[in-house]
């Protein structure tokens, strides 16, 4: 295992050797509201696209919102001329985890690094997640109203079905295990025909197949998360795994991707006990369908420090205490063992018990609650199997949440930036 600690970002040297030719990279974090976090995966990143020649971001994030990111930083006509503005835009709870300081200050850069380059080699920032089921239906109405009017009545039929649970769609879930409720028909009928309609070129078009893939999977989704378990977890992270193939089929046969997402989805399942409750992660997907030597997951880690999340699902956004890691835990054995901040990489047979054995390891959500550390929050972990490497900060601060746009005609619900 090869330790330095990090103080610049050329003493990222190590991790970019162990990246080579890998097609993939993931980098992680333990919580979806840290600016450090946020900060240091801006600064790795930039070097993956500066001098790896990555193709484009894709993150944990709703394809709709990212859509319009990713239209401001290629430059495209129409769209933003400032990225921050694409990401005050971001409409779905937490808002946080994109639309904050630190994202804004990496899609700047990325737009000014993209207009200095031709159109062909620009990097693209994408959303691999499936939540947005109303957003991407609505996306899919205006493309086809403006340019596949023959497909608006396979849309409308898909639309229609949904429209009696509104944004209930855990309804729809509960009354589609009792009922004939399930709009999945409608919904294969338009991914077929939106995705024929995609096979030719075009950004709207390849956008337009995606928002249909996403239907399909929020469909499952949230018919899935009714039944509780595995299932709906899987449906998610298959999805995410399916958009980062046909982004990669987009870019090309030499395309590179990074993917920004959480540990838990990041890392290897199957050195955790996730795989024992039948869980599968992206990270463990990817390197199972593109090869281990094709993929590099990245994890991340601290002992303690403040983060951005809330108290419950849908709430207001708050400044948090992270405590102390539990003792015996990867973060409390890290604080003990490293420097302030530091870059592992696992490589090589001689590795230390603490980072082969199974280990503790630290999980923040968007919902957190301090309190819980003393028996929740840790995920049991053998560390050098889960990820490739590792980023260790040993305390960390709160991430920076923008202001959001209040949508026309509602009351404004979404936390103000601090």
């Amino acid at each position: 295992m090869l330790v330095r600690r990090l103080g610049a970002p050329s003493d990222f040297d190590p991790l970019l050797e162990r990246v080579r030719d890998a097609r993939v990279v993931m980098v992680g974090e333990a919580s979806h509201g840290s600016h450090d976090y946020y900060r240091i995966r801006e600064q790795l990143t930039r070097r993956l696209i500066a001098e790896g020649g990555f193709s484009f971001v894709a993150v944990e994030g709703d394809w709709p919102d990212c859509d319009r990111v990713n239209r401001s930083v290629l430059g495209m006509p129409g769209s933003a001329a400032d990225p921050h503005a694409a990401l005050r835009r971001f409409e779905r709870w937490p808002t946080w985890m994109w639309a904050n300081a630190e994202v804004a200050r990496f899609a700047r850069w990325l737009r000014a690094w993209n207009l200095d380059r031709p159109e062909t080699v620009r990097v693209g920032f994408h959303g691999l997640d499936v939540y947005s089921l109303w957003e991407s239906m609505q996306a899919i109405l205006d493309y086809v109203g403006e340019e596949d009017p023959d497909s608006f009545e396979a849309v409308q039929e898909a639309y229609a079905c949904f429209e009696p649970y509104g944004r209930r769609l855990d309804e729809y879930g509960v009354a589609s295990r009792f009922v004939s409720a399930r709009c999945e028909e409608e919904v294969i009928r338009l991914l077929a025909r939106t995705r024929e309609h995609a096979a030719s070129d075009g950004p709207d078009r390849f956008s337009a197949w995606q928002n249909a893939a996403v239907v399909a999977g929020a469909e499952r989704y949230y018919r899935a998360m009714v039944g509780g378990g595995a299932q709906s977890w899987n449906v998610r992270d298959v999805h995410m795994a399916d958009t980062l193939d046909r982004l990669l089929d987009r870019y090309g046969p030499q395309a590179r991707g990074i993917v920004w997402a959480h540990n838990t989805h990041v890392g290897d399942g199957r050195a955790t006990d996730m795989s024992d409750d039948g869980m599968v992660t992206i990270g463990q997907l990817a390197r199972e369908r593109y090869g281990p030597d094709d993929v590099v997951l990245i994890g991340f880690g601290s002992y303690r420090g403040t983060v951005t999340a809330a108290p419950r699902w849908g709430a207001t956004v708050e400044t948090m205490v992270v405590p102390p890691a539990r003792p015996g835990s990867v973060e409390q054995r890290m604080h003990e063992l490293l420097p302030e901040r530091a870059v592992l990489v696992f490589d090589g047979p001689d590795q230390p018990g603490w980072v082969t054995e199974t280990v503790d390891h630290r999980a923040i959500g968007v919902v957190y609650d301090p309190a819980f550390e003393s028996w929740g929050n840790y995920v049991p972990t053998r560390l050098a199997q889960r990820y490739d490497g590792f980023v260790w900060c040993d305390e960390t601060t709160a991430l920076r949440p923008l202001a959001a746009v209040p949508t026309p005609g509602e009351r404004e619900t979404w936390p103000a930036g601090v």
